[in-house]
């Protein structure tokens, strides 16, 4: 396959991308309807999903803030026009906001939400440890960051998904990683829930 192809599992663009987000919102839909179970949503939380893909998460999180609002935020073009479409209805209602942009320079002002969730998208942060005080900044005090990860690497054997993380080029972490790189962003009782080999879901507080 072509460079094209994989680059897109990144930055989906054109006619290969608008497929490729269309597959991931079903492949990608047991791992995160599992990871939602463990993610307590409260019917006015103010929301938000970085690397909000093809938009299911943001579909599913909008049924659950039925009183609040869900922001996605992505850096390619198609995958915020696809987020648009699936939520169309609560975008028209000003019940969800879809924008175009990086993790590195988060658009949105200091305490703005209640969650920040990260769903199969921390592989491609460009620089984890900064990026997690952008995170940090626009939650509110005491609010909620999720990560949901189907690749994780454990701390000893090997690392499973190999071909794709070598592939793709892909960032992955040890649990004792994600707690030095959150603590360290001023995050505050880390928690981990495993899933199969390598599954992994990731809760912290925003320090207050």
């Amino acid at each position: 396959m072509g460079g094209n192809f994989w680059k897109n599992f990144r930055k989906p663009r054109g006619a290969g991308g608008w497929f490729l987000i269309s597959t991931m919102n079903l492949g990608h839909g047991p791992v995160s309807r599992w990871g939602l179970k463990h993610l307590n949503i409260r019917p006015g939380d103010h929301i938000l999903d970085i690397g909000c893909g093809g938009g299911k998460n943001v579909a599913w999180m909008l049924k659950r803030a039925g009183e609040g609002k869900v922001c996605g935020l992505d850096y390619s073009e198609i995958c915020v026009k696809k987020t648009k479409g699936l939520n169309r209805r609560a975008v028209r209602e000003g019940r969800a906001e879809i924008r175009l942009g990086s993790v590195s320079e988060n658009p949105w002002p200091d305490n703005s939400f209640d969650v920040v969730t990260a769903f199969e998208t921390i592989y491609f942060w460009p620089d984890f440890a900064k990026d997690l005080l952008e995170v940090r900044r626009v939650l509110k005090p005491g609010g909620v960051f999720f990560i949901c990860n189907e690749m994780n690497r454990p701390e000893e054997g090997k690392e499973p998904y190999q071909f794709w993380t070598k592939k793709l080029g892909l960032k992955t972490y040890t649990q004792p990683e994600f707690q030095k790189y959150l603590t360290g962003a001023g995050f505050t009782g880390v928690e981990f829930v495993p899933r199969g080999k390598s599954g992994l879901c990731v809760r912290a507080a925003a320090g207050k």
